[in-house]
């Protein structure tokens, strides 16, 4: 339904109730014919996806176009959307097109909402849902009816949370508490009551994730109270009720009953699994993994910690906050001695991160370009109305104060992010001497698994120290093939004796190579840091610039462009 929480499927009772609101808000602009009410109960006892329903759907949706009723065609097409398996999308199309010839602003809203719900339930499509949900607005702004503006509404809040502004998310599900509070009560029609009960309960879960965001434990406590006093107790709010033992479990997480979170987490886990909410279950895990930490149960908690990886890995998507799960991983694993695994958990974050800030990056762009400029502007006209317009003033440059504020403060925490990679690249230049490479030849090792004689591996090895001694990894367009002409073997010998005695395959060994040469050529020599990035990526052997930087971040931990600078920057200041 419209306000199933952040990113679990759309479920029975999203559709139901958006092709319920629909019949019952324009049925003053519908036809009277009981032939379309005829074709609904026909179909309406099926189950969501229930491909069975076109029998009589396609009838009605043929019927409603021979009488060109658009706004009876825009509810088939709801309808359609319910028990299509998979094209739920070209339906919601097909809703927007008839909501536009019906010439209904509030169809039109109620279609692009919609589409909306699909992207955020169905595809995990934050952005496109966002961009949905802002033409929504548009058409919405005005009418009279308030259950269509506030399902929007809620929507924007949740975005608002994502992106961390807990406060202003916050004022939104207290709108939305108020609203729906209101209409679950007198003698209104069991439907209406049961999802303005649904919206209800997930606005209080959103004002909870603020409240508990912003360390308000009493006011998340007041909350969690109200929410087990309102939650029916029967299986339709099975899924809410979940979301509830978990804030439930962060709440006593927070107050370090970490026996009494684990137990909340598991209770919710059942009702977030019924449904594929991964990505509440993922936070769930997470937080079951952080629990065991504290108690001192170690291997438990990587093991729930495996499991937000594996959700990740499946979904591409994951909560900001659940990003320190991959410090803990990697963390584990080196001091574990385990660099394969380091070396996977380190590379997984740095999708975590990509993931999150082009979320983050577009979002919060649209979100205050497209909503809250325009909220702003909104404003501003009422206020000049009523000549108010000294105050207009002051609200716009405080909103303006504000953005620039935030705007400061991401940039000086990238600035500190970046200063302390550079302080642990600096360490790792020390502790592997990059700034000045080892001359030793490598020499024949008898613990190594190497199957070979040991006149081969020796003078493999020697060709080793000579080609790295000699710079010959510069060489561009180098093969494994190629060396091993070069070293006249073949090319399983020298990949074994590459595998054992520097404990990667080929290509790695290579990138390694080239990075370390790349970065003490530019931590000690001064014309090296006047060099373009794509003149420091061709003098180390890479073909491009990309490719030299993305390898070059995934060892060192920072960009080469951060690095130099933060070089130059270093040496000024001592100078």
């Amino acid at each position: 339904m419209i306000f199933t929480e952040r990113y679990p499927l759309i479920r029975r009772a999203f559709l139901m109730y958006c092709c319920l609101f629909a019949s019952i808000l324009f049925s003053q602009s519908v036809s009277k014919d009981p032939t379309y009410e005829e074709f609904r109960k026909k179909y309406w006892e099926y189950e969501e996806n229930d491909i069975r329903a076109f029998v009589y759907l396609d009838q009605y949706i043929d019927y409603a176009k021979s009488k060109k009723n658009y706004s009876e065609l825009f509810q088939a097409y709801k309808d359609a959307i319910l028990f299509s398996a998979d094209q739920k999308m070209k339906y919601a199309d097909s809703a927007i097109a008839a909501a536009k010839q019906s010439g209904n602003k509030d169809l039109i809203g109620d279609a692009y909402l919609s589409k909306g719900a699909i992207y955020y339930f169905n595809h995990r499509k934050f952005q496109l849902a966002l961009n949905e949900y802002l033409t929504a607005y548009e058409y919405l702004e005005d009418s009279k009816d308030k259950l269509p503006k506030y399902q929007n509404l809620y929507h924007i809040g949740v975005v608002k949370s994502y992106l961390g502004y807990y406060e202003e998310a916050l004022e939104i599900f207290k709108e939305c508490i108020t609203f729906f509070e209101i209409n679950i009560k007198g003698d209104l029609h069991e439907n209406i009551i049961y999802n303005n009960t649904k919206g209800y309960l997930n606005s209080l879960h959103q004002a909870i994730i603020c409240y508990q965001a912003l360390g308000k434990k009493e006011d998340v406590k007041k909350l969690l109270t109200i929410a087990a006093a309102s939650t029916p107790k029967n299986k339709d709010f099975i899924l809410e009720k979940s979301y509830f033992e978990k804030s439930r479990g962060v709440s006593d997480f927070s107050d370090k009953k970490y026996p009494d979170a684990i137990r909340d987490f598991d209770l919710a886990l059942p009702g977030l699994m019924k449904v594929n909410d991964f990505t509440w279950i993922s936070y769930v895990y997470f937080y079951k993994g952080e629990s065991y930490r504290k108690l001192g149960k170690q291997e438990l908690a990587i093991e729930n910690y495996k499991k937000v990886d594996s959700i990740f890995n499946k979904h591409k998507f994951i909560l900001p906050e659940l990003r320190s799960n991959y410090e803990e991983l990697i963390t584990y694993y080196k001091k574990k001695g385990s660099p394969e695994n380091e070396l996977y958990y380190t590379n997984q974050l740095l999708k975590v991160d990509s993931v999150i800030s082009s979320d983050f990056k577009y979002l919060s762009t649209r979100i205050y370009k497209d909503y809250d400029t325009k909220q702003l502007l909104e404003v501003k006209e009422n206020l000049e109305k009523t000549n108010s317009y000294g105050f207009v003033l002051l609200v716009i440059s405080g909103v303006v104060i504000v953005f620039l504020g935030f705007m400061i403060f991401y940039r000086l925490r990238k600035q500190k992010q970046i200063q302390e990679k550079y302080n642990k690249l600096l360490v790792k230049i020390e502790e592997d001497k990059i700034a000045h490479p080892e001359t030793e030849p490598l020499k024949f090792d008898q613990t190594k698994n190497v199957k070979l004689d040991q006149n081969i591996v020796e003078k493999l090895l020697k060709d080793i120290s000579n080609f790295e001694a000699n710079e010959k990894f510069l060489e561009k367009g180098l093969t494994l093939k190629k060396l091993a002409e070069y070293f006249k073997t073949n090319t399983s010998y020298l990949s074994q004796v590459i595998n054992e005695y520097k404990g990667s395959n080929f290509s790695v060994y290579i990138n390694v190579l080239r990075i370390n040469y790349a970065t003490q050529k530019i931590y000690n020599d001064k014309e090296w840091r006047k060099y373009s990035i794509e003149h420091i990526a061709s003098a180390s052997g890479f073909s491009n610039r990309q490719s030299f930087s993305n390898i070059f971040l995934e060892i060192n931990g920072i960009r080469p462009v951060d690095f130099i600078k933060k070089r130059i920057k270093e040496l000024e200041s001592g100078e």
